[in-house]
């Protein structure tokens, strides 16, 4: 028999997924919804180039522009941790003309964060209209670091209590909850040190002067194909075929999980039949086999939710998150 070529199966992952929780969702756009744009679209995003999430949010508007028939142009308005672009996005008309890239920090994390100023309240000035990737999470170490694996790094940190350092990309970003939650279940002390922004933690890691990071795939996969970062495991509940082999978090710590997902959102207001349709052909774009190579070379795999499963899921993250920030004591000063 024949080995399932990895996209092909996710392919029939999304397919299933799209047939158990959205069946409309696979007949023509234009059969069931009444919402069909006569303009450009635009979806502001509030990441830097290159990083993941403007090449989330590229791909996602490539995908759209033949089911909705009109291109999705992708503005970027990068800063304040994507608040910037969501602040925009909330002050926009709710027609459907202006949509927004959102992470799951965005919605479970930073408005639960002690200490944390952010612009807007997501939960009353968004709405969700549906998830589009999540995005494989993955521990890299410094090429140097005294262990190569997460035993080996748990029996090192438990040998040498605080001179373990993991880097963030900022004090309350998930970088730093993520560690904070691999902490507490192994057990272990390790001290957290937090930078303005992933680039700087980057050059440090592989310079050697931190030991460790749990951040997301596609920023750091060249680096560990190139042998500039080693890469230790993956977080999240099944590993990428970008780098067969590795192993997973929980392998050794079994209630280990971290996901990073991301979304598209409207401003408060949007009409329902407008968040159905820009939610349905999200869930078709993604069940397309180029869209998923894509997505899958990025180091991501589709999540194609519906807008109710995607209310589903804030709520259960915020529950999680909200559960470290508090256990740690976790606040922006």
């Amino acid at each position: 028999m024949n080995p399932v070529n990895p996209v092909e199966l996710r392919r029939r992952t999304v397919l299933s997924a799209l047939a158990a929780g959205a069946a409309c969702a696979t007949l023509p756009l234009h059969a069931q919804a009444d919402w069909r744009p006569n303009r450009p679209i635009r979806l502001l995003n509030g990441f830097a180039a290159g990083g993941s999430g403007d090449l989330v949010s590229r791909i996602i508007a490539d995908g759209l522009k033949n089911l909705l028939g009109q291109p999705v142009v992708v503005e970027t308005r990068a800063g304040a941790s994507g608040f910037i672009a969501a602040e925009a996005v909330a002050r926009s008309a709710p027609d459907g003309y202006t949509i927004g890239f959102a992470t799951m920090s965005m919605f479970a994390v930073a408005p639960q964060m002690p200490g944390m100023k952010i612009p807007i309240d997501v939960q009353k000035e968004l709405t969700p209209i549906g998830t589009i990737a999540n995005i494989f999470s993955l521990m890299v170490s410094a090429p140097d670091a005294p262990f190569k694996t997460v035993p080996e790094l748990v029996a090192y940190a438990k040998a040498n209590p605080g001179k373990v350092t993991y880097a963030s990309a900022g004090t309350g970003s998930i970088g730093h909850l993520a560690g904070e939650l691999f902490r507490r279940q192994a057990g272990v002390d390790m001290v957290h040190v937090p930078y303005k922004g992933g680039s700087q933690a980057m050059i440090d890691l592989q310079a050697g002067r931190v030991h460790l990071l749990l951040g997301n795939m596609s920023d750091y996969l060249q680096q560990v194909k190139a042998g500039s970062l080693r890469g230790i495991a993956f977080g999240g509940e099944r590993g990428s075929p970008q780098l067969p082999g590795l192993p997973l978090i929980s392998r050794t710590l079994p209630d280990f999980s971290m996901n990073n997902w991301f979304a598209l959102v409207g401003p408060a207001g949007l009409p329902e039949n407008v968040t159905a349709s820009i939610s349905r052909a999200v869930q078709m774009a993604l069940a397309d086999p180029a869209v998923m190579q894509r997505l899958t070379d990025l180091g991501a795999e589709p999540l194609p939710n519906t807008q109710p499963q995607f209310l589903r899921l804030i709520e259960s993250e915020r529950k999680r998150w909200g559960d470290v920030i508090r256990t740690a004591n976790i606040k922006v000063e």
